[in-house]
């Protein structure tokens, strides 16, 4: 058996010979393997447990808002409500919700308080809802018009924003239209099919500007035209997250960036 293997309490060491102890020798005993086994399951275990009990985060945008779109609106847990801003030319700041498992509604004021203690908080029956599952920990609401709502005006999507899979630097890619769109953005190609998301990573290596090509494939068609070509600048403290939204009949489509930098405390 390999002198490494060996159980280190228990070995005999010859007469006159000199025992050297190894550190890196020690951990790779069977004993120690375990125990450091046992060390990473107690330590993933804490964080999965401190990540269900932390509240939620998210940000909010109001894509292709009309004129009349409501400015405010309150977004409401199933325990608290809080008043959020349904910006449109940016992420909205960030706002916190209960953990675990959740249904958001979004109503034009505060819901009125339980009728008892411990009772069902009411809200009006129909008002636009999404449900976010336990795992979720960090989200984008994309909150979009839908006048035949008459409890508020709008309709809500939700798209998963949790750091291990969105990482800083990194750009996520929402199609929301019936064409294709492909091209190039700064070191990286991009293909991305009608109706669908993609993370595409880091452009460039550090903070600079970099080229942008893109073209698009109008439905039914096998010659693409072309969308946009410029300058964008790369931050790599900075998630970026563009929509391809559709456009008013007979023009291109449009991309919406949004960048998504947050301190360290958020």
């Amino acid at each position: 058996m390999p002198s490494e293997f060996q159980d280190p309490i228990h070995t005999t060491v010859k007469p006159n010979a000199i025992s050297t102890f190894s550190p890196m020798k020690a951990l790779r005993t069977p004993h120690c393997l375990v125990l450091t086994s046992i060390a990473l399951s107690c330590l993933l275990g804490f964080a999965a447990r401190a990540a269900e009990n932390s509240p939620k985060t998210c940000r909010i945008v109001f894509l292709s808002a009309p004129q009349d779109a409501p400015g405010k609106l309150h977004l409401f847990d199933g325990e608290a409500s809080q008043e959020v801003e349904l910006t449109q030319m940016s992420f909205s700041p960030v706002y916190k919700v209960r953990p675990g498992a959740v249904t958001l509604a979004l109503l034009p004021a505060a819901p009125p308080a339980p009728a008892a203690p411990g009772a069902a908080i009411p809200i009006p029956a129909g008002a636009p809802k999404v449900a976010i599952g336990e795992g979720s920990c960090d989200f984008y609401l994309i909150v979009s018009s839908d006048p035949s709502n008459k409890v508020a005006p709008v309709k809500m999507q939700v798209i998963n924003a949790d750091v291990s899979n969105f990482k800083r630097g990194q750009m996520l890619w929402c199609n929301l239209t019936n064409s294709k769109v492909g091209g190039k953005v700064g070191s990286r190609d991009l293909l991305i099919e009608p109706n669908s998301r993609l993370i595409l990573d880091p452009p460039a290596d550090r903070k600079e500007d970099y080229y942008v090509k893109i073209h698009f494939f109008p439905p039914g068609k096998e010659q693409s035209e072309p969308l946009c070509e410029t300058n964008w600048t790369y931050d790599p403290r900075t998630r970026v997250v563009y929509f391809i939204v559709n456009p008013p009949a007979g023009l291109a489509p449009r991309i919406m960036g949004f960048s998504d930098f947050r301190e360290a405390a958020e």
